[in-house]
């Protein structure tokens, strides 16, 4: 033999000897995933699942020890394992391109890792068919990455906005001018309260930002709070806050109800008032959605508190001070706050809060309050007080428990023990003199069997109260018997509603679970057909849940009931995990009861629908846009002896261990207490149900039917274990926060955990501008105009529930000037 030749003979062997190891170890690879994928896939079969997964495992298991072996077929087995994966997939869901991902996406990779094992194999012998191996393993791959790309640029096309139908044409002028007057306060140049509005469309008739020159949209000004979470708050702020603006002045308040006041034009700070709230007071998280305005009747100008901002605290405290110097109004309760829990009864710091603007009407500052969820049956009242927005005397008291009371309750009584609460912002009609309430659960949210009628009757209602009396005028439930948190987190929004044979003035009532209401706001009777239709049964209490429930026939949010194939996951591991553990729930579809022997799954969660957001109204081009979430909720009931050693513990007894506060809620006084994994996640941060998470969705005002609906948010800053993807990828992500609607034809929301706001034109649905937050945007922006210049304001302060960075920054776009 030559030197060339043994030289050429030889180094194939080193070559070969990384091969071999590269072959074991993807042997190994395969055979503890056949192991577990074929463990599983005969688990999932006797819960009455899909077949595929064990023949699968076994395919795994002897492709891995074929090529421990040194056997070829290894190979080949694989190659038709991974063919036969992509034939399944294709017939399960289709060219879903989100779907197919933790289907298709690792057994392509692993495929790779099988085809670069290919060189090992011993019985490779002649040249030829060295070479002929080599080709192989370079050539296979180039096709499997070809297939990766294609799931790839599927999932991508799947995720860009869709060309939309044209919108409906409207065959009448739709919108509230006609029924505005003096009493409202008009969403003209200014921002003068919540909502926009009484009415709160959250729309604007500004028009100097349109879709053709949104592009040159740039920040011009912003301001800090200086309220940033203390060690013992770092995962307790949502501030959540909508200032306002009036006359030049801008209003904000910062999670802990810091007061500011700043230049609207230039963002410097005119004032500002520290109520000094304590960090116990904060109850499930620090959050301060705005203030309220107020214009004191027949007052002179240069009087103190003529004009004033009021707003209530973490630390139940009504508080008003004067709208041009921040100093606290003398006149107003005591020197200028209201104590709130008077009259409540027993309660903690963090029990009872208001993190809500009030609403006033009339001059009476209509106020509720967020009593901190699930922590025991005896909570304080949820009572709806009027409060003299001048003087801060109580006006009248709405308790349900004692209707025959318009006033506080006698001495050594209390307000009505753990009633339905209102912790959102109502609306009003200041013409009708009616404020309109949208009440939460009873005290605890998963067990009804100790509620009372009147608790019963008007939970997760939708309550017009006249102003004048505090006396409740209709109400309108949502939910009978709620047993999911299912409250009215959405301020409702006030139309003059277009018909065949008018305009009626009309609210429209969101929902969690996805249902929009229209009713009469005069009357409360549905304009449009409300089905009660037959929901399951079940659960710990089947003799009190509810038969039937209503559903709307305007228009709804709510998807198709979950099936087995909704399942998703990073990889076919954990979708195959989640799919057993969809299998071993309790799941009959929409108003699933609570179970205590076995998982139960709540969807849509309680995230929403719709929540805290709300809808917006564009009322001169009649659209209702609507951003909303699409996740489920897998819960289960604990009994109370098991609950007290996990360490449950109602707030006044100390509170939860951190670990069971982590699970859930004590419901102490009931029987159990509530285990919830809100949107159904895996230790991996990543959802058991595939996306989209989010959604905004453009709905005909006059009939309720959809226009457009495209996912919202990206995937760019999301992804397994809390690390960003940074993949441009409209994934659609779960939102808290609501949309802006200008004249200018254009939407413009934050509320995703991307952070970043958006501009998207209202006719396609077709993003047309964004802008990186420094925190995450879980609020919803507003605008005015100030010396014929257009602003467009949001606080984004981040959310400790929604997993975004907190901040405390004020940020101001416009247009260049000049």
């Amino acid at each position: 033999m030559t030197d060339a030749a043994a030289n050429n003979s030889h180094r194939p062997v080193r070559h070969r000897g990384v091969a071999y190891w590269w072959r074991a170890l993807v042997g190994i690879l395969l055979v503890i995933l056949g192991l577990l994928i074929g463990g599983g896939g005969a688990w999932l079969i006797a819960l009455g699942g899909s077949w595929y997964y064990l023949p699968a495992g076994i395919a795994l298991l002897l492709a891995g020890i074929l090529l421990l072996a040194g056997n070829m077929a290894g190979v080949w087995l694989y190659i038709l394992t991974w063919l036969a994966t992509v034939a399944w997939a294709y017939w399960e869901v289709g060219l879903d391109g989100w779907a197919l991902m933790p289907r298709v996406l690792a057994p392509t990779i692993i495929l790779i890792f099988v085809l670069l094992a290919v060189p090992a194999f011993r019985d490779i012998g002649s040249r030829g068919s060295r070479n002929a191996a080599y080709v192989t393993s370079l050539l296979l791959p180039v096709i499997a990455l070809g297939a990766f790309g294609f799931l790839h640029m599927n999932a991508l096309a799947q995720s860009q906005p869709a060309q939309p139908p044209a919108p409906a044409a409207q065959s009448a002028p739709n919108g509230v001018a006609a029924s505005q007057d003096a009493a409202i306060h008009q969403v003209g140049n200014d921002w003068p309260v919540y909502g926009g509005s009484e009415l709160a469309t959250r729309y604007s008739p500004l028009n100097q930002v349109t879709a053709s020159n949104v592009s040159k949209l740039t920040r011009v000004w912003s301001f800090h709070t200086g309220d940033m979470p203390s060690k013992a708050a770092k995962d307790m702020y949502s501030p959540e806050n909508t200032p306002l603006e009036i006359g030049g002045h801008l209003y904000a308040c910062s999670a802990k109800n810091i007061l500011i006041s700043a230049d609207a034009k230039t963002g410097k700070e005119e004032w500002r008032y520290d109520p000094k709230v304590s960090d116990k007071a904060i109850p499930y998280g620090a959050s301060c959605r705005g203030v309220a305005y107020f214009a004191v009747p027949g007052a002179g100008a240069d009087q103190a508190c003529a004009t004033r901002i009021i707003v209530g605290t973490l630390d139940a405290r009504l508080i008003a001070v004067d709208a041009k110097t921040g100093k606290p109004c003398a006149d107003f309760g005591q020197q200028g706050g209201v104590d709130l829990t008077e009259g409540i009864g027993e309660t903690v710091p963090g029990w009872y809060s208001v993190t809500a603007p009030p609403t006033i009407v009339r001059g009476i500052a209509v106020v509720g309050a967020q009593v901190k969820d699930g922590q025991a049956e005896d909570a304080p009242s949820g009572v709806i007080r009027g409060y003299d927005a001048t003087t801060g005397k109580l006006a009248w008291a709405w308790d349900m428990g004692h209707p025959d009371r318009t006033g506080a309750p006698p001495a050594g009584d209390t307000y009505s023990r753990g009633t339905p609460n209102m912790w959102t912002v109502a609306a009003a009609d200041p013409q009708l003199g009616y404020v309109y309430v949208p009440l939460g659960n009873a005290a605890v949210d998963y067990y009804g069997v100790d509620r009372k009628d009147f608790e019963n009757q008007y939970n997760s209602s939708i309550v017009a109260i006249d102003v004048t009396t505090g006396k409740p005028v209709w109400h309108f439930q949502t939910v009978h018997h709620d047993l999911w948190d299912y409250d009215l987190g959405s301020q409702p929004t006030l139309v003059d509603f277009p018909t065949a044979t008018g305009k009626i003035p009309a609210i429209i009532v969101p929902s969690k679970q996805g249902q929009i209401y229209v009713l009469d706001r005069k009357t409360g009777r549905p304009l449009f057909p409300v089905e009660e239709r037959k929901v399951p049964s079940g659960g710990v209490e089947p003799n009190e849940l509810s038969k039937t429930q209503p559903y709307s026939g305007y228009a709804h949010l709510d998807q198709p009931a979950l099936t087995e194939k909704d399942m998703w996951g990073m990889s076919p591991l954990d979708q195959l995990y989640c799919r057993i553990q969809f299998h071993r729930a309790y799941y009959q579809g929409e108003y699933t009861p609570p179970t205590v022997n076995q998982p139960f799954i709540e969807y849509p969660g309680y995230n929403g629908g719709s929540d805290w957001g709300s809808v917006a109204v564009d009322t001169d081009s009649g659209v209702l846009i609507a951003n909303y979430n699409d996740m489920p909720n897998y819960n289960q009931l604990i009994p109370r002896e098991k609950a007290d050693q996990m360490g449950f513990k109602p707030i006044d007894k100390g509170g939860s261990s951190k670990k069971a506060k982590d699970i859930g809620d004590p419901q102490s006084g009931s029987p159990y207490a509530i285990a919830v994994n809100a949107g159904w996640r895996l230790s991996t941060g990543l959802l058991c149900s595939k996306p989209p998470y989010g959604h905004i969705r453009a709905i005909d005002l006059k009939t309720g039917k959809t226009l457009w609906d495209e996912p919202l948010g990206s995937a760019d800053n999301n992804g397994p274990f809390g690390l960003p993807s940074m993949l441009p990828l409209t994934i659609g992500t779960p939102n808290n926060g609501g949309p802006l609607v200008t004249a200018g034809g254009l939407i413009f929301i934050a509320a995703t955990t991307d952070n970043k706001l958006r501009a998207i034109d209202i006719k396609t649905g077709k993003q047309v501008w964004q802008a990186d937050l420094p925190a995450g945007g879980q609020t919803t922006p507003m605008t005015y105009e100030v010396d014929g210049r257009q602003y467009i304001v949001i606080a984004p302060g981040g959310h400790h529930f929604m997993e975004t960075k907190v901040g405390d920054e004020v940020i101001a776009y416009a247009l260049p000037a000049g």
